[in-house]
């Protein structure tokens, strides 16, 4: 066994060892079923969603996890403890085409409790049958909702920030830039940014080098969301579907957890150099040796805990909790 572990060939990569029983059981998970591909939409909805449940259990019990309708928008609300208490608005990942706040159910109890903040997990309209930019639209309203009435919800509305991961954190920041082009553009003091799509073109270093989706996430995969997401491929330069090409200034203080093993690893380093060039302060970085959606294996991953933790510190400094 041990001689059989040392061996894999992924270690040699960089892979971080604790990681291979995260991708190996997402990917027998998987295989218990019929090719996805084969699948219609709402049988592989059906399908990820079972592959990614048990990866939800468990984790932070807090004070409270209500479900409410905030605007147009189904929501989930994490309290750790009686409010008023500031807020990460969060976007499920998933290409735009998958997943819900059940599957990212534990990833958001884990902010709210390491944070000591409220966590409103948002169920956004999915694609295709939702395509930019009826999403933003939608997220941009709700923003703006919990900021003027954020108390209804224990929110302190004058300390949100948005966040998400992979397509939501795509969403996350398309929507803060909406937000700053609108008489709200000081509704949001921060940013969380976890492994981002950020460049519809695909074109990067990373892109060659994981495209056999072996670490989760390969790059033929990653062309059929897009193509969900836009209603044709000349939009996939729109600075609001690809962020990489937006003028990023007046931006909030952004936090990034960024892949190593990723197709998306590149453009998310440049995305980080994009918004220091335009005077916005970013923390957090590369996490060596992490896959796609990896923070989602917290319950076997020091390496996800100590991401989720540098995050929640930032955040605890953005909001000033003590």
């Amino acid at each position: 066994m041990q001689n059989g572990f040392t061996s894999d060939p992924r270690l040699a990569e960089g892979l971080d060892p604790e990681l291979i029983a995260f991708i190996d059981g997402i990917t027998t998970a998987y295989s218990h079923f019929p090719p996805f591909p084969t699948l219609d939409i709402a049988t592989q909805r059906k399908v990820a969603a079972a592959v990614r449940a048990p990866w939800a259990e468990g984790g932070p019990v807090l004070h409270r996890s209500a479900n409410r309708v905030i605007g147009q928008l189904r929501a989930r609300i994490h309290v750790p403890g009686p409010g008023p208490l500031p807020a990460l608005i969060y976007l499920h990942g998933g290409g735009w085409t998958f997943f819900s706040l059940d599957t990212h159910d534990r990833l958001m109890r884990e902010y709210a409790a390491r944070a000591g903040i409220a966590v409103i997990g948002i169920e956004y309209p999915l694609a295709p049958e939702t395509r930019f930019p009826n999403q933003l639209t939608l997220l941009a309203d709700l923003v703006r909702l919990v900021a003027n009435r954020g108390e209804e919800w224990g929110i302190d509305p004058t300390r949100l920030a948005i966040g998400g991961d992979s397509a939501g954190a795509n969403l996350a920041l398309a929507t803060a830039l909406t937000l700053r082009d609108s008489d709200y553009g000081d509704a949001l003091c921060g940013l969380v940014l976890n492994y981002g799509a950020f460049d519809a073109r695909m074109e990067t270093e990373s892109y060659k080098l994981f495209a056999d989706g072996r670490y989760l996430l390969g790059a033929s995969e990653m062309e059929t969301l897009w193509s969900n997401y836009v209603r044709e491929r000349s939009q996939r330069a729109d600075p609001f579907v690809s962020p990489i090409l937006a003028d990023l200034a007046g931006l909030p203080p952004t936090f990034m957890t960024i892949t190593d093993l990723d197709v998306l690893r590149d453009e998310n380093l440049a995305m980080k150099s994009e918004l220091e060039a335009a005077q916005i302060p970013v923390s957090g970085g590369l996490y060596p040796g992490s896959v796609h959606s990896f923070l989602e294996a917290v319950s076997i991953s020091a390496l996800a805990a100590k991401a989720l933790d540098d995050g929640a510190v930032w955040l605890r400094e953005r909001f000033n909790v003590p």
